[in-house]
């Protein structure tokens, strides 16, 4: 469904984020993006959605496919008609509408009401909490309601592949779970391609099949969400384990113990 060859994005013509990145996320599957702050995972996400502009990047070599059509620095609005839907980081809402406005406005550019309605009544299955908060303003309900909303948004708009930055920054440990349950049932259930970024490792490559490392603005890393959580380095950097089992300092790691396939 999606496919990154060799993109590199350049911001102000000046400052490269991404060097040489191929990524692939296939048709129905859970793809999870893994890297610490800085390693260009939103940046990537922006390149497919189209969103570099308004940062000033661009992506100035490869290209980016989309089942089969180039989409690479593309309007964001023509990559959001062909199916491709971005949660951004940070749960942006529009804090004075309500909690049903802010869903609505995902399904703007639908203009089917009766469908429009049908879908809303979707969201409030996988999300029953926010059904209870419909009236509310947004901007005074918890995070994770607002987490619960900006997907819920995003399903608004029927996407076929759905790019998630960070869903569970900033939420409690049972959130998190019951955020990252939801995500896996609606992949399950709508056959939903997700492309999933977030710095909690273990809930991410839980529920993905596949997944990526970034680093300094390369993949370093790729294989099947099970053998990257049995991986060494993954569980040293990520989880603060050594081999032994025994918790070490994330001060401790400067680096990956970066192997020869790294390099």
């Amino acid at each position: 469904m999606l496919q990154m060859n060799n993109v590199e994005v350049f911001y102000l013509n000046v400052i490269q984020v991404l060097r040489g990145v191929s990524l692939t996320v296939d048709e129905g599957r859970i793809v999870a993006l893994l890297g610490a702050n800085g390693a260009g995972k939103s940046t990537l996400l922006k390149a497919v959605s189209g969103l570099l502009a308004v940062e000033e990047g661009r992506v100035t070599d490869g290209s980016i496919q989309f089942n089969g059509q180039r989409i690479e620095n593309r309007n964001p609005t023509d990559i959001a008609k062909m199916g491709i839907i971005q949660v951004l980081e940070g749960r942006r809402q529009f804090v004075h509408l309500t909690v049903e406005e802010n869903l609505l406005v995902g399904g703007c550019l639908n203009r089917d009401k009766a469908q429009i309605r049908k879908d809303l009544e979707l969201i409030y299955d996988y999300f029953p909490k926010i059904k209870l908060l419909c009236d509310q303003t947004v901007g005074y309900v918890s995070g994770g309601e607002q987490q619960m909303v900006v997907i819920g948004r995003a399903l608004m708009a029927r996407p076929k592949l759905m790019l998630l930055d960070e869903p569970s920054l900033g939420l409690a440990p049972l959130l998190v779970r019951e955020v990252f349950e939801i995500i896996k049932k609606i992949n399950d259930e709508q056959k939903t391609s997700i492309l999933l970024v977030d710095q909690n490792a273990v809930a991410a490559l839980d529920i993905a099949e596949y997944g990526y490392v970034m680093e300094n603005g390369r993949i370093v890393l790729d294989g099947p969400a099970a053998k990257l959580k049995s991986n060494e380095d993954i569980q040293e950097f990520y989880l603060g384990l050594s081999t032994a089992g025994s918790k070490k300092s994330y001060r401790e790691v400067k680096h990956y113990r970066r192997r020869k396939r790294w390099l």
